[in-house]
């Protein structure tokens, strides 16, 4: 197994919170990250705010597609809505390689959050169908975007569910997680589990829209 610092990292959706913070802690921690976006230019100014951001120079952008075709692992960071689409454009480009999906499929009302149904079980499951040639993973579901944004915050204490059918590449995605100060990756189970991961995300917005926080999740006895 490759040496997780040996690695590309690629983040499709990098221009949204979600992907850029989890990007942001990347290249802070020395690893080589491309930017995806639908627009090159768009893309190349996001990696460009991360380079000063992070005091870096090993962040670039590109389209989707470049992103792809860079990158050793691949994190799907991207709005439900497109998610099937720009998934499966990218079919060939990720032959071989570790895709990390973190896409929650939610919906929202004057109730709040609420999971969607996905006709291939959860988002994941469906990467993984449009994907039959790549290592489809699903992790980083309950991250807080704005604790990653913001790099006085040393270390986001929490733990990171990686689910897979793929125990090697469940392994390098819980290793790309604790490169992150305070994450912990610890294996959730079968990727046929993931919906109740995607779905917990409603859960946790509930919790921190009432309690004013950026809770996140810790898995005892382990």
């Amino acid at each position: 197994m490759t040496a997780i610092r040996e690695l590309t990292v690629g983040v499709l959706g990098g221009t949204g919170a979600q992907g850029k913070g989890l990007a942001l802690r990347w290249a802070k921690a020395g690893l080589k990250v491309v930017i995806g976006s639908r627009a090159a230019e768009r893309a190349e100014k996001s990696a460009e705010e991360l380079r000063e951001l992070a005091g870096v120079d090993h962040v670039t952008g590109a389209d989707n597609q470049g992103c792809a075709e860079q990158s050793d692992v691949v994190l799907v960071a991207v709005p439900w809505d497109g998610h099937g689409e720009l998934v499966a454009s990218l079919r060939e480009a990720l032959v071989g390689k570790i895709v990390v999906d973190c896409v929650n499929p939610l919906g929202f009302d004057k109730q709040g959050p609420f999971a969607l149904a996905v006709e291939e079980g959860s988002a994941a499951q469906q990467t993984a169908a449009l994907l039959p040639e790549s290592r489809v993973t699903a992790a980083f579901h309950h991250v807080s975007a704005v604790s990653l944004a913001d790099l006085s915050i040393e270390s986001v204490d929490m733990d990171v569910l990686v689910l897979g059918d793929d125990r090697e590449a469940t392994d390098v995605v819980r290793e790309l997680a604790e490169v992150v100060p305070g994450f912990r990756g610890v294996f959730g189970g079968r990727l046929r589990n993931a919906h109740q991961v995607e779905a917990f995300t409603a859960n946790l917005i509930a919790i921190n829209r009432r309690y004013k926080a950026h809770a996140g999740l810790k898995i005892t006895d382990i």
